[in-house]
């Protein structure tokens, strides 16, 4: 289950993305929600995501 922390307050490098303006009200909504930044809650779904991604058999 994803569980929102403060592990990535440090990060320090810049990066331009673009949203949906749906996916961004969602997000938005959840780090709200979760007393933390938008850019915290970023990082930390970029990191959920690698951490659970199918693996390809070789």
């Amino acid at each position: 289950m994803f569980k929102v922390d403060k592990e990535y307050k440090s990060a320090n490098i810049s990066r331009t993305i673009r949203f949906t303006e749906s996916l961004f009200e969602q997000l938005n909504k959840t780090a709200a929600e979760n007393n933390i930044s938008f850019n915290l809650l970023v990082l930390q779904c970029c990191k959920y995501a690698l951490d659970h991604q199918e693996k390809e058999e070789k």
